[in-house]
């Protein structure tokens, strides 16, 4: 129950309303209380807020409890009323319980009402714990089906761009590097990145992932999170990305880096309703023992920095102590669920770094998340591959892809490099091919995994029976680990998204066919 409860209280005898103050103070309810008699001053402390709790007598000279009782749980339905009467029938108690009320106390029997007024604000606390729980059901059923509403348009949208890229990258290859036109073929491959970019973020941000810690570049990937942020702020916020010069390299899960940069930002903006400035920025720093002593559980050694800074309305040391707390939301209803800096705390530390903040009341806040700074080389999964040249071939290979464009794409570039091609738009169509083939073996599959009448997995399966040295190379616009998850194709699976550079596929191509 709150500290001090504020109480509005409808009763015409000034008598009978001290003896009701005084009865809840002598059981232990602490309470400021507001008296009034008529209809109008009721309805006008109503309506200024800030009221906990009602009591009200049931008959008044130029108004009625029954009334008051209409009026409070038809407009402010989660107040509770607790009629405190004199005289009070049991066919009127029941009137009274219709009409909303909460319970009801006999003047003759006080001694009733601070545990009826401590009852009742519990039921108030537990039916607003039920609709925040219910609220976040909601929204958590919400975001899967956007989760699956995203994953579906982002698997078809990646098939297109896999055209758009594949298409743009021929194209220059036939112009030749002297073309007065390269320049308009750098343009569709820059957009196209950038909207695969796009596309590639929304899918780590919906998707239930397994961690996958790699070394990074801290800067690229605040870089290529950059321009997913932007449309994220305000126009009115001015937004500043400050790269470290020195080159940090962490160990950490590019998506979980992107959810906290995802989160940060978005608190700051919500800081600054009427506009601010909003800095991201990446610094190596060092920590000795006793800088390491003032953040809470952090070991001394080298790091790499990620700050998000805004000048907007800050935190008073109250809210601070709560920040990191799951649930704990200073945003109205159906603006947050309380779970975006637990997360970002909670990554910190699987990463083996922290999370602090530095905010006053009104003079903005500053987030600094620390990653553990690693020596180690990048992990070649965050080095883009170099397209030129592209490796070629002799082997035979098969490729199944149920999108005409995609398949047809893929044939004439593999068929480019030296390769003899087998296409099929399904897993039936590519078994039958495989069945009246008569030239030399089939040395690698390339397939798409989603397909009507027979998918890869199952496909690759049979296949693999009847060749078991067979190499597999899986596509998709969808993730793998939403794949792998549903079953649809096996953990450790050769794998490459959707959209595939010309060079991204005959590189992946050459390197399965050259493994042991």
């Amino acid at each position: 129950m709150k500290s001090l409860l504020r109480i509005l209280h409808l009763e015409d005898d000034l008598n009978d309303a001290t003896l009701v103050q005084a009865t809840l103070e002598g059981g232990g309810v602490a309470c400021a209380i507001t008296r009034v008699q008529t209809r109008e001053d009721f309805v006008l402390a109503l309506e200024r807020g800030g009221i906990d709790l009602i009591l009200s007598d049931y008959t008044l000279p130029t108004f009625d409890g029954l009334a008051a009782a209409k009026i409070a749980h038809t407009q402010w339905p989660t107040i509770p009323l607790i009629f405190v009467s004199g005289t009070l029938g049991e066919e009127r108690a029941i009137d009274a319980l219709k009409s909303g009320a909460t319970d009801y106390v006999l003047k003759g029997r006080l001694a009733r009402l601070a545990p009826a007024v401590q009852r009742a604000m519990l039921e108030v606390a537990a039916s607003a714990e039920r609709r925040r729980l219910e609220a976040q059901f909601i929204e958590g059923q919400k975001m899967d089906v956007v989760g699956q509403l995203v994953g579906g348009v982002a698997h078809d949208f990646n098939n297109m761009l896999a055209v758009i890229i594949g298409c743009g990258d021929m194209i220059k290859i036939k112009l030749g590097p002297d073309s007065p036109l390269q320049k308009y073929t750098d343009n569709i491959r820059h957009a196209s990145e950038r909207a695969a970019g796009l596309t590639r973020q929304l899918l780590v941000f919906i998707r239930k992932e397994t961690v996958q810690p790699i070394v990074l570049d801290l800067n690229e990937v605040v870089r290529e999170l950059e321009g997913m942020l932007r449309p994220l702020v305000d126009e009115r916020i001015e937004m500043v990305v400050l790269p470290g010069r020195r080159r940090g390299r962490v160990k950490a899960d590019s998506g979980q880096i992107g959810q906290v940069l995802m989160n940060l930002v978005i608190n700051a903006r919500d800081a600054m309703p009427k506009g601010g400035k909003l800095t991201i920025a990446t610094h190596n720093v060092s920590l000795d023992e006793s800088e390491a002593h003032a953040h809470s559980q952090a070991a001394p050694g080298p790091y790499v920095m990620l700050s998000v800074s805004d000048t907007g309305t800050g935190m008073t040391d109250e809210v601070k102590a709560h920040l990191f707390e799951a649930f704990f939301t200073t945003k109205p209803l159906g603006k947050g669920t309380g779970m975006g800096l637990a997360t970002c705390q909670a990554i910190a530390k699987q990463s083996g770094g922290h999370i602090d903040v530095s905010s006053k009341a009104g003079q903005g806040t500053t987030f600094k998340v620390y990653f553990p700074r690693v020596e180690q080389p990048l992990h070649p999964a965050s080095k883009s591959v170099e397209p030129w040249p592209m490796p070629r071939g002799s082997e035979t290979l098969l490729v199944v892809e149920d999108e005409p464009s995609v398949r047809h794409l893929a044939c004439e570039l593999l068929e480019g490099q030296g390769y003899t091609v087998l296409p099929a738009s399904n897993g039936h169509e590519a078994l039958h091919k495989v069945r009246a083939h008569r030239g030399s073996p089939i040395s690698l599959v390339v397939t798409d995994v989603i397909m009507p009448l027979m998918g890869g997995q199952a496909m690759a399966g049979l296949l693999k029976t009847a060749m078991p040295d067979l190499k597999i190379l899986f596509t998709s616009g969808y993730t793998d680990e939403a794949l792998t998850e549903n079953g649809a194709i096996e953990l450790g699976s050769a794998f490459l998204p959707k959209p595939f550079t010309p060079a991204g596929l005959t590189h992946k191509v050459r390197e399965l066919l050259d493994a042991n």
